[in-house]
């Protein structure tokens, strides 16, 4: 069984990171979102980054914290001639 990495100090600084800029752009793209003030409906273009920055968040926090590892990685790589 592979065991799980821990996750070093870096990373997780690194993550958190990613959640405060993650958190200040979309604050801010969706602050300055153009409503019209007519009362119309507008297309709320914030949604598709909010979304997509989300998903890259989302995947980050499992890479950090969902990664296990590869017992024969350290054989691959002298068999590489990269040790």
């Amino acid at each position: 069984m592979h065991k799980k990495v821990k996750p070093a100090g870096k990373q997780i600084s690194m993550l958190l990171l990613h959640l405060a800029v993650f958190a200040v752009a979309t604050a801010a793209s969706w602050y300055f979102y153009d409503k019209p003030l007519t009362g119309r409906w507008a297309y709320p273009w914030p949604a598709w980054t909010t979304a997509a920055w989300a998903l890259a968040f989302l995947g980050h926090f499992c890479i950090v914290f969902t990664s296990y590892g590869d017992k024969g990685y350290d054989t691959y790589r002298q068999q590489q001639g990269k040790m």
